[in-house]
């Protein structure tokens, strides 16, 4: 359930669980220092392997390394180890350790609902780290953290959710969040205020739901007596497609399910349940849908065949791709032999990112920790059918805004 960049209401849902041992996988040999050499740099990628949150952060490294590619092209090395997180705060901040004190790395690239359980060691350290603003307020208020989606604002409330889900012919909505993760909670009570605004009437809010839980058959049941016919979940797939059966079985016509997560391969190597649960479902994504074949997922799908990687791209493998693309940008800047300082001092300093050109030539000012940029602000919505992800006319992309004086919380 990561990012949840979208809406302004981001679904980035903070999975906590118990972890065990560290895990450590190397995509390219490590070796460096907390500097690069000349033109080489080793870095580390801190990801969630394992555990709940792999279903949507498990293929982050197979964007990093298509992004390798990206770099070659630059004339840069980039070397790296990833660290599996194992959907555990206290293995996020081992494995963290283990990247720094250990395998001497530069930088980290993240991508997982466990990066706040790092990120104040890793600032301690002064290590730059970029990636995925999907867990919590460090991408907000750490000066070393740089997210190629914008901060995190998920108490924010936006017209976009609504406009979409005016857009598919909702009329009665139901919004579905964790309250394990005040982020996936705050998303499902921001989507109904979006969707109160947009003109549709608010059928079912639940913002404490059990995490990962798939007994969803309590809320099914309310869900149609409130008459609902259209619902946003900030939650797992697991939960969202357990849902989903569970209004189709209780004969609830649904106009539209909305999820911010599962585009890509993420549905489609989910098993023959997951495809049968997501057939007509519309997912948001924060890049342009390869469907449209624009240059730069043209690209970007290029990159993740060269490097092995074929099919739709998940949304972990868009952020590993522009994660890289942010940091090769920076070496730019920074010159040879770049250090953790001068890599932070040109993050720093970088305020038209345009996410590789994925946003449809759209920018945002990675630096503004305050404000939602343009981009945040514009969702792609594409529709499963069959095996096909199809980008929904009106909403490729859809830009809403920021409702003054309305926030959550």
């Amino acid at each position: 359930m990561r990012n949840r960049r979208l809406f302004a209401a981001a679904a980035a849902v903070v999975l906590v669980a118990a972890g065990c041992s560290s895990s450590k996988s190397s995509g390219s040999s490590a070796g460096g220092g907390a500097g690069g050499s000349g033109k080489t740099i080793t870095i580390g990628v801190l990801t969630d392997l394992t555990g709940p949150a792999a279903s949507g952060n498990k293929t982050y490294p197979q964007g990093v390394n298509a992004g390798v590619l990206l770099a070659k092209r630059e004339g840069y090395t980039v070397k790296y180890v990833v660290a599996d997180t194992q959907t555990s705060p206290t293995q996020a901040l081992s494995a963290a350790q283990q990247l720094v004190a250990q395998d001497h790395v530069t930088a980290v690239l993240a991508q997982s609902a466990l990066t706040f359980a790092a990120a104040q060691y890793l600032t301690q350290q002064k290590v730059p780290v970029i990636g995925v603003a999907e867990d919590g307020d460090e991408w907000s208020t750490a000066k070393n953290m740089f997210s190629v989606t914008g901060a995190l604002h998920p108490t924010v409330v936006t017209t976009t959710l609504g406009q979409v889900l005016k857009l598919l012919g909702a009329s009665t909505v139901g919004t579905l969040g964790y309250g394990i993760s005040p982020s996936s909670a705050d998303s499902a009570k921001a989507g109904t205020k979006s969707s109160q605004a947009a003109g549709l009437k608010s059928g079912y809010e639940n913002a404490n739901f059990p995490f990962g839980s798939t007994n969803v058959q309590p809320v099914a049941i309310a869900m149609k007596n409130a008459g609902v016919d259209a619902f946003y979940a900030a939650v797992d797939p697991n939960t969202s497609f357990s849902l989903i059966t569970g209004l189709r079985q209780a004969g609830v016509n649904l106009r539209a399910a909305v999820l911010p997560d599962g585009y890509g391969a993420d549905t489609l190597q989910a098993g023959p349940g997951a495809l049968q649960a997501a057939q007509n479902v519309y997912f948001a994504l924060g890049y342009e849908p390869v469907d449209l074949n624009t240059s730069a997922t043209k690209q970007l799908q290029a990159d993740l065949a060269a490097s092995g990687t074929t099919g739709v791209p998940t949304y972990g493998e868009y952020n590993g791709y522009t994660s890289v693309g942010l940091l090769l940008r920076a070496l730019k800047a920074a010159g040879a032999n770049a250090s953790q300082a001068s890599l932070i001092t040109a993050l720093s300093n970088i305020h038209n990112w345009d996410a590789l050109g994925l946003w449809g030539g759209r920018i945002d000012d990675i630096n503004d920790r305050v404000n939602l940029g343009t981009p945040q602000l514009c969702s792609w919505v594409s529709k499963f059918v069959g095996s096909d992800f199809l980008s929904v006319k009106g909403a490729d992309p859809l830009c809403g805004s920021v409702i003054q004086g309305v926030t959550v919380g």
